[in-house]
């Protein structure tokens, strides 16, 4: 051990730590944390919050609900390209139960975000403590231990001198392109007040360096010779593209290439919408441009995506009998997804060494231009949609239209569930790579508003526009306190379609006519479904709760109401609601594309059989890729 140490608590040591860690990327280096989200509890109060108290430069945030301070952090690492977050901060128990859902979130999008759950005593003598969940098979396991299958790394630090080596550790799967997720470290409430002499060059500056991984150089020329060979090539860009900041060479690429791109959800903004190859949304919330020809591919790129069942279309979107694939991807678990050939890489540099390899190579004119006029065909698709005027209640479509068109052009634009998702990943044009934020890894209800939170709190000079159902605005509304408290404004458009309209939607096309997904009274002692002929919805005031949270409310009845009140909203100063009810039936189509939601085998109703037998086609054109 070092001859100079200083003796601090456990808490102490590690808030010292996190203040002193930095990444660096191309030149550029920030501070790994922005800051610590918390709820006090017993569990922490006196070990990390006291720490918090004695070293304010680790600046301490107040929040309301500890999942949605997960979901907050997550998306404003997203924001940042993940060489920024935040520590996250609960008490034993439930506050630490209540950060799982958010772990899974961040895990599942590769967004890095510290946890730090209070646990229960690590000398154990006083127990059962408050909030401790007992065990009669073993004493080593708490709440906390839940953490483990949602986390990239997880620890417990039953003695003060553990931090050590926990923390380095920690860092480093935080600041892993490939392997970054929610890191865990579980704080026992007596271990965080426990003192220890540490070395003092523990807390030294220390700065992660983010690689740029090249790839195999024979890989490299493998590729290079199958996209030379291919008649009809395809590129998907996924999340990886953007986090590599590889966007504009993307951009350079496709047009010396001419190969046509369609995007996932994480991918949208990787292209701008109107460069003529982007085909746009891809798979079973795509569009027709993307979806034909992915249809016909005979090679798919996949840059930086992990080919989720909805980009694949539940493994039906690529239905060329001989069609191939080359990935992309810092992840070796994902760029070897489809038998593909894997360059384990960096996007951004391995697009560039692509290009150069590449030299002379454009794909055949009649592909190219096919891709070039399903473009513009989808682009008009868009603006009959946007010019929808439903009557009574204006349709999803068309109010997004109308947030697309009148907000800034350097606006981000966030949403996470419900129906949304797959409207917004069709319509809305991306002006830049951060136009578009969408939580699709695991399209987690309350993410909106929190996530908003984050993106305001990570661009506080750009308009954050939280596009918002009633069903998720009800799972976790209370962030719009904290974004009043700390002065973040937030636009958030609610919008009031009467119950769970996604699965609405799903359970009409199943034959279950949306049994159990309207937000109404029961009939006979039965939640009512769409057969119902009189319905009485529930009395709930979406538009009187904003208020109550400290947010200036517009509500709105026709499309032209909703026009004025989000130009409005720009001239407001706080967190603005804008409240609107759309038709709950009118949705934007389905283009060419299916996914994979099993049907009852047998069933006593017409509906349900009747999906059965489409489901049991449609099945059939599911692939393995050896």
């Amino acid at each position: 051990m070092s001859a100079k140490t200083v003796r601090l608590t456990m808490a102490q040591a590690l808030i010292k730590y996190l203040t002193s860690q930095y990444t660096e990327r191309d030149g550029e280096e920030n501070a790994l944390f922005a800051g610590c989200f918390g709820v006090f509890g017993h569990g922490c109060v006196s070990g990390i919050g006291q720490a918090l108290q004695q070293y304010p430069r680790l600046r301490y945030y107040q929040t309301r609900n500890e999942q949605a301070m997960v979901h907050a952090s997550a998306a404003y690492a997203k924001t940042k390209n993940r060489m920024q977050t935040f520590v996250c901060l609960s008490s034993i128990g439930p506050g630490a139960t209540n950060m799982i859902t958010g772990a899974a979130v961040a895990t599942t999008n590769h967004l890095p975000v510290l946890l730090l759950p209070g646990d229960i005593f690590a000398r154990r003598n006083v127990a059962p403590v408050l909030q401790q969940l007992e065990c009669e098979t073993t004493q080593d396991i708490s709440v906390s231990d839940c953490f483990k299958p949602v986390s990239r790394y997880w620890d417990r630090i039953n003695r003060a001198d553990q931090i050590l080596t926990a923390l380095p550790e920690a860092m480093r799967v935080l600041t892993s392109p490939a392997d970054t997720g929610a890191v865990t470290i579980s704080l026992p409430e007596d271990t965080q007040t426990e003192a220890y002499d540490y070395p003092v060059e523990f807390f030294e500056n220390h700065t992660w360096r983010i690689p740029r991984n090249r790839a195999d150089s024979k890989a490299l020329a493998r590729a290079v010779r199958r996209i030379r060979d291919s008649k009809c090539p395809l590129i998907i860009a996924g999340g990886g593209v953007i986090y590599s900041g590889g966007q504009d060479v993307l951009a350079q690429f496709v047009a010396k290439t001419g190969i046509p791109v369609g995007v996932t959800m994480a991918g949208k903004g990787s292209l701008l919408y109107d460069n003529k190859l982007n085909l746009g949304a891809m798979g079973v919330t795509g569009n027709f441009a993307a979806n034909r020809i992915a249809r016909e591919a005979d090679l798919v790129i996949g840059i930086g995506t992990r080919y989720s069942d909805f980009t694949s279309a539940s493994k039906t979107a690529f239905q060329n009998p001989d069609v191939h694939f080359v990935n992309i991807n810092v992840a070796e678990f994902d760029a070897y997804k489809h038998a593909a050939l894997p360059l384990i890489a960096d996007a951004r540099v391995t697009i560039e060494e692509l290009m150069d390899l590449l030299e002379g190579y454009r794909a055949e004119p009649a592909h190219e231009q096919k891709a070039r006029q399903l473009h513009d065909q989808w682009q008009e698709e868009v603006d009959r949609i946007y010019a929808i005027r439903n009557e009574p209640l204006p349709s999803q479509g068309e109010l997004i239209g109308a947030v697309n068109k009148l907000s800034e052009p350097d606006a981000i634009m966030i949403n996470a569930a419900g129906s949304m998702p797959g409207d917004l990943h069709k319509l809305w044009r991306t002006r830049h790579s951060k136009n578009f934020h969408l939580e699709y890894g695991y399209s987690c209800m309350g993410y909106e508003i929190a996530g908003g939170l984050g993106i305001k709190m990570a661009a506080p000079h750009r308009e954050v526009i939280v596009m918002v159902g009633d069903g998720s605005y009800l799972m976790l509304c209370n962030e719009i306190v904290t974004s009043i408290q700390e002065g973040y404004k937030l636009t958030i458009v609610l919008m009031d379609n009467q119950g769970f309209n996604s699965i609405g939607g799903l359970s009409r096309s199943l034959g279950q006519e949306g049994f159990g997904t309207r937000y109404a009274f029961p009939i006979n002692n039965k939640l009512p479904d769409d057969s119902a002929d009189a319905v009485k919805g529930l009395p709930v005031d979406f538009a009187m709760n904003a208020r109550g949270l400290g947010a200036y409310v517009i509500e709105c009845e026709t499309y032209d109401d909703f026009v004025e009140a989000f130009k409005k909203s720009k001239e407001t100063d706080r967190t603005t609601v804008i409240y609107i009810q759309n038709d709950r039936y009118e949705g934007v189509p389905g283009y060419e594309s299916w996914w994979d939601v099993p049907v009852a085998e047998v069933s006593e109703m017409d509906g349900v059989r009747k999906a059965r037998k489409e489901w049991e086609k449609n099945r059939k054109l599911e692939r393995f890729f050896f």
